[in-house]
């Protein structure tokens, strides 16, 4: 029992709901009753100063108590309202009394017999006439309700009992409806998690329809299923290009090898060493892989140091200087006024700003330039710019260019022999660092790339 959300939901609604319908109910019915039972307080005090009032006016006329016509309005008062009155002179004897009616009404069967128990109220009254005292009047009534009155005591309080009936059905009802519109959206989010255990990664939750708190989820969900199935995509993509940058080599060097076997070649000194270049392919292959794999690692530990961005230009310029002369590409350092400190890994510091340049150096054809500088316009963090004038790239390359294996210019790394991963180690380590990556290309124009590494943690 109460074992699905939807049933917890229903039960606890209609809990409460009856809880607050009877709460309700009681108040009414308490409420009703006592304005009730104080409206005819009321009217009986109003009769009763009538018969008081019509009492002292026939004294103050005939100057004795007479039969008439007060006897009219007590006989009155005794049929229909049972209350009776007994008038006694200012001496206390009896004059008047209609209390004995009730006997012969019973007596005749024109009214209900006394129920046994039933108690009657007494309340006596002065009766004064120019302040002098005349007598008293005894007013008497039976506690509760009579007749007329009990009856539509009664009615109403069917009418309340009718109401919280019918409130109590329709709160079962609505309960029902709204847990089940409530629950609906989490049985489409358990549906769509299935179906995404299942690998199904084309699975996405309608968000129509859906409250507020659930639609949260399900956007979440459906970024989640969308990053899965992009991480899926990459991962087939890196599985292709990674037998694809295998096959090449491989396959060259089988064909060669096999032409030595059958004696087609000579193993000559030349011959061997397109062989052992095509070794060496393989085996940068395979460490690049190892580099990204160790950067890409969560758990990757980093010795932070406080380091100076212009040392580290003047380190840059002392490795890269003589590969950029070799190849007749100007390096430029940017000049830089006061000391800037940051914290960061050294050897990774290093690892990607070489993995950068080294790019801008590949595709900055001789006579061009390359500038590296130092920026400190981000509050908080010191960048490093690495602006080249090589072929640069076209805009929707861009947002691609750290992951693994991807080439704008199908043709161009292997031109240059690289096999497509520095970046993706740069972008790893980067974010090892809780760094950001700034890039800005224009097609034949070059490439702009800042990295924003982080002064404090």
């Amino acid at each position: 029992m109460l074992q699905t959300l939807r049933s917890k939901i229903l039960f606890y609604l209609v809990l409460i709901s009856m809880i607050g319908i009877l709460i309700v109910s009681f108040f009414i019915q308490y409420g009703f009753e006592e304005s009730f039972h104080s409206y005819l307080d009321r009217n009986r005090e109003k009769k009763i100063d009538r018969i008081i009032t019509e009492i002292e006016k026939d004294y103050r006329k005939n100057g004795h108590f007479t039969s008439d016509p007060v006897f009219g309005l007590l006989h009155e008062h005794a049929m229909t309202d049972q209350l009776y009155f007994q008038l006694y002179d200012r001496f206390g004897q009896l004059q008047l009394d209609s209390s004995n009616i009730r006997g012969m009404l019973n007596s005749l069967g024109l009214t209900e017999p006394t129920p046994n128990g039933e108690e009657w109220h007494s309340k006596t009254y002065i009766l004064k006439v120019d302040n002098a005292i005349i007598g008293k009047l005894v007013a008497i009534y039976p506690e509760g309700l009579i007749d007329d009155e009990y009856t539509f005591i009664q009615t109403i309080q069917l009418y309340i009992l009718a109401a919280i009936c019918l409130t109590i059905i329709l709160a079962i009802i609505f309960s029902m409806l709204f847990s089940k519109k409530l629950t609906s959206g989490l049985n489409k989010l358990s549906f769509a998690a299935g179906e995404l255990q299942q690998h199904n990664l084309n699975i996405r939750i309608p968000l129509s329809g859906l409250p507020t708190e659930v639609k949260q989820i399900a956007i979440s969900f459906n970024n989640l299923a969308e990053s899965l199935a992009k991480e899926e995509m990459l991962r087939k993509q890196f599985t292709g290009d990674l037998a694809h940058e295998l096959r090449t080599p491989l396959a060259t060097l089988r064909s060669q090898i096999e032409a030595f076997q059958d004696g087609i070649w000579e193993p000559t000194r030349e011959r061997l060493e397109t062989s052992h270049e095509e070794l060496m392919r393989l085996v940068r292959l395979v460490n690049e892989l190892e580099k990204l794999l160790a950067a890409e690692n969560p758990q990757i530990r980093l010795d932070k140091i406080e380091l100076d961005a212009g040392s580290v230009l003047a380190a840059l310029w002392e490795i890269f200087m003589p590969l950029f002369k070799e190849k007749g590409v100007q390096l430029h350092i940017g000049e830089h006024g006061q000391e800037e400190l940051f914290e960061a890994d050294k050897d990774r510091l290093m690892q990607i700003l070489s993995n950068v340049l080294n790019n801008a150096l590949k595709y900055t054809p001789e006579g061009k330039n390359v500038t590296i500088s130092v920026e400190t316009e981000m509050e908080g963090f010191v960048g490093f710019k690495i602006q080249d004038e090589g072929s640069g790239m076209a805009e929707d390359d861009i947002p691609h260019i750290f992951e693994r294996f991807y080439r704008g210019d199908k043709s161009r790394d292997r031109k240059t022999g690289g096999v497509g991963i520095g970046l993706s180690i740069v972008k790893a380590l980067m974010d090892a660092h809780k760094g950001l990556i700034k890039v800005k290309s224009k097609l034949n124009k070059g490439t702009s790339l800042t990295l924003w590494f982080p002064q404090e943690e």
